[in-house]
C-alpha cells in the first residue's frame, strides 16, 4: 500500500476508528461545501481530483443524478482501487470512471469535457500549482466551474518556539525542537508546495489561467485542543508525506529523552490543554459565468 492510501486508511486517524468516526463528520462538512460552490447539477461530469477514497465524487452522485457521471482521479493506484471497490459495493460503477493522474497533468481527459471539477487538500501538494490550473481550464467546458478546498499552511506556521501543535513546550523545547527539525526535513516550510503559496496566490493563480469569475473565502479558526487519547494522537500523521510523532520522537531523540517529552506533552494532550490554529480557503469560480453568478 503507498503512502497516499496508507495515511487515507489509517494513519490519519491513528486506526481508532472513533477518530475516524470525527474525521469523516468534518470533512463530510467540507465536502457539502465543495459541491455547493461548485454548483454541481443533474447531468453534469464532475472530476474530482485527488480524489483518494471517492468522499466528494460518490456525494456528487446525488447532484449529478442518473443523467450524469463522475471522473474519480488520483495518483494513487491503490486509491483508485479502493475507490473502485466503493462503487462495486454502492453500485455506482456503471457513472464512475477512475484514472490515474496527477493534477497538473490530466492528459488522459479529453478537452472541454467536464462541467465541474472539484479538490480537498489536493493542491497543497502540487509543486506546479500554475499548471494544475491550466490544466482545470483545458477539459472544463466554456461555463465549466471549479471549486476547491485547501489548507492555507503559511498562516500558521512556523510556531513560536515553546509551542508545538499549539501545546506549550517550554520546560522540553530543546527536545521539542530536534521533533519538530524531522518534520521540518520532510516538509520544508517555504519550500514545500504545503507551505509555497496563501490564499492570495489561489485567486491570481486561478484568474492567470483564464477563469473570469473567481470567489475565496478564507477561515482562520483559533480554539482550544479538544482532549484526544495519547495513543491516537502520537500515532495519527497530519498528512500522507508526514511521520507519526511516535515515529518521529524515535528518530530524533533517545530513550530516556523520549521519556521525558512524553511526560511533559501526554497529559496536556489528553486534557486538551492547548491552542488549535487552522488556515483554510474556499475557492470557487467559473470561466465564464457561473450559473449564480455571485457567491452562495
Amino acid at each position: 500500500m503507498d503512502n497516499w492510501a496508507d495515511w487515507i486508511l489509517n494513519r490519519r486517524h491513528g486506526g481508532d476508528p472513533a477518530e475516524l468516526e470525527r474525521t469523516l463528520a468534518r470533512v463530510g462538512k467540507i465536502r457539502d461545501r465543495v459541491l455547493a460552490n461548485g454548483e454541481v447539477a443533474a447531468g453534469d461530469t464532475l472530476l474530482d481530483v485527488g480524489t483518494g477514497d471517492g468522499l466528494i465524487a460518490f456525494g456528487a452522485l446525488a447532484y449529478v443524478g442518473a443523467s450524469g457521471r463522475v471522473i474519480l482521479s488520483d495518483i494513487s493506484h491503490d486509491l483508485l482501487d479502493h475507490a473502485r471497490h466503493l462503487a462495486n459495493q454502492m453500485d455506482v460503477a456503471r457513472q464512475c470512471t477512475f484514472v490515474h493522474a496527477s493534477a497538473d497533468d490530466l492528459s488522459a481527459i479529453a478537452d472541454e469535457s467536464v462541467d465541474v471539477i472539484t479538490t480537498r487538500s489536493v493542491l497543497a501538494y502540487v509543486e506546479n500549482k500554475p499548471r494544475a490550473f491550466a490544466e482545470f481550464a483545458r477539459v472544463l467546458r466554456p461555463d465549466g466551474r471549479i471549486s476547491h478546498y485547501e489548507p492555507i499552511n503559511r498562516l500558521t506556521h512556523p510556531e513560536p518556539e515553546h509551542r508545538f501543535d499549539g501545546y506549550d513546550v517550554t520546560p522540553v523545547q530543546d527536545l521539542a525542537h530536534r521533533i519538530n527539525a524531522v518534520f521540518g526535513s520532510r516538509q520544508p516550510i517555504g519550500i514545500d508546495p504545503m507551505f509555497d503559496f496563501d490564499e492570495r496566490d489561489l485567486v491570481s493563480i486561478a484568474q492567470a489561467a483564464g477563469f473570469g469569475e473567481v470567489h475565496l473565502e478564507l477561515h482562520v479558526d483559533v480554539t482550544p485542543h479538544v482532549p484526544q487519547r495519547w495513543e491516537v494522537y502520537a500515532g495519527s500523521a497530519a498528512n500522507p508525506l508526514a511521520p507519526t510523532l511516535i515515529e518521529a520522537m524515535e528518530e530524533a531523540l533517545a530513550a530516556d529523552e523520549r521519556v521525558r517529552f512524553v511526560a511533559h506533552l501526554q497529559p496536556r494532550v489528553e486534557q486538551g490543554d492547548g491552542t488549535f490554529s487552522v488556515a483554510t480557503a474556499y475557492l470557487w469560480g467559473a470561466r465564464g459565468r457561473s450559473r449564480a453568478s455571485v457567491p452562495p
